[in-house]
């Protein structure tokens, strides 16, 4: 193997966090845009310039979801097979709202019945709004600790249930990411459009910026002084494979921010979501929205890096039973498979992105209601 079983774990914890930030950053702004979709556009018109904006490239953009969720299977299986087990009810519940988005999508403009084409327009919004709400839902979940645990031949219990998921903090995370990627949409549609539509996004991404800034701030405050973090006391082998049992774990009051006392550079996590979201408002008010949109990005980035480096090495905290909690020594395939999978992946994801940049390439430019007029038959 190219790497060490430890060397590759780390590869594929910080491989997972590139494939979640990729997905919250690529399929958030289409999230985003179709939340705003029943807000900012007053007319058929306008709403469909909205729809064109992110119709074109919206299923390559959810391929990251998938790989995202592909990696977790292959890399980490503890923690696919607990998560997808337990919070079956949340994770149907987004798969049922992204129902809307391929049929909304296609058949939206395929009437002209005023009322046929509203419903869909609210049906594209809870296939954005609700998505983005889970996942940040699931996050502040992930920061509390799950009731699941394991029994001594690793078969797993989740003892918890959907309405226990809907604890305040996690509902403040949700905010967070609900309106993390609603300024993140705004700002790209501030890029894609002109005129009215654009005007209103402007304003949208200020007011989205500025509730997720506040909410982010209120989330850190509360992890440091009000939830008890995980911490692991005993020693453990960082080479062991599929065994979480073989550990000690204790839950301990201000546990997540220990990672940012002991490795002081993971400040730089949360204070790249904050500069990050300030940023991308100035630019997006200067009109530089190609920056902006950069920006709102990179604030993404740190927000999801902030989750990541808080919880570290913990993936799964499991709040029934703190010994049963998967970390990214204990969680991981063979070192065989991560090995493999490493290959795979430094080979075709470089191709994936290129092509990605190739297709945003050709598509650039701004979708305006004359070009929708003109393409009537054709455009979404």
């Amino acid at each position: 193997m190219i790497f060490d079983y430890v060397t590759l774990k780390l590869i594929w914890w910080a491989f997972i966090g590139f494939l979640l930030i990729g997905f919250a950053i690529m399929d958030g702004f289409d999230m985003g845009v179709t939340a705003w979709l029943p807000f900012l556009g007053k007319t058929d018109d306008e709403r469909r310039v909205i729809i064109n904006s992110v119709g074109p490239t919206w299923e390559g953009n959810q391929t990251w979801l998938i790989t995202a969720a592909g990696a977790i299977f292959a890399a980490w299986p503890l923690a696919y097979a607990a998560a997808f087990s337990g919070l079956y009810i949340a994770l149907l519940l987004v798969l049922f709202a992204l129902f809307f988005r391929p049929v909304g999508f296609d058949y939206r403009s395929k009437l002209a019945d005023p009322r046929w084409r509203n419903a869909w327009d609210w049906g594209l919004f809870a296939g954005g709004a609700i998505p983005a709400t889970i996942f940040g839902v699931a996050f502040g979940n992930l920061l509390i600790g799950l009731p699941f645990h394991y029994d001594e031949t690793l078969r797993s219990f989740y003892t918890g249930s959907f309405w226990q998921l809907l604890n305040p903090f996690a509902l403040l995370c949700g905010v967070v990411s609900l309106s993390m990627l609603m300024m993140h949409g705004a700002i790209y549609l501030q890029l894609r459009t002109d005129g009215e539509v654009q005007k209103r996004a402007s304003q949208a991404a200020v007011a989205a910026g500025v509730i997720c800034a506040a909410t982010f701030a209120l989330a850190g405050i509360w992890v440091a002084f009000g939830i008890d973090g995980y911490v692991i006391t005993s020693t453990q082998d960082l080479n062991a494979a599929l065994n979480p049992l073989h550990k000690t774990v204790e839950k301990v009051a201000g546990a997540w921010m220990t990672n940012y006392r002991t490795t002081p550079w993971m400040l730089l996590a949360p204070l790249t979501g904050f500069v990050g979201i300030a940023l991308a408002l100035w630019s997006a008010n200067k009109k530089h929205e190609k920056l902006a949109f950069l920006l709102s990005s990179t604030a993404i980035a740190g927000i999801i890096l902030t989750a990541g480096c808080s919880m570290f090495p913990f993936v799964m905290p499991s709040s029934t039973d703190p010994a049963s909690s998967l970390t990214l020594w204990d969680a991981a395939s063979s070192h065989k498979t991560l090995g493999i999978m490493f290959v795979v992946a430094i080979i075709f994801l470089p191709l994936i992105m290129v092509y990605t940049a190739w297709v945003y390439r050709v598509m650039r430019g701004k979708v305006t209601i004359q070009s929708i007029k003109d393409n009537t038959h054709t455009a979404y």
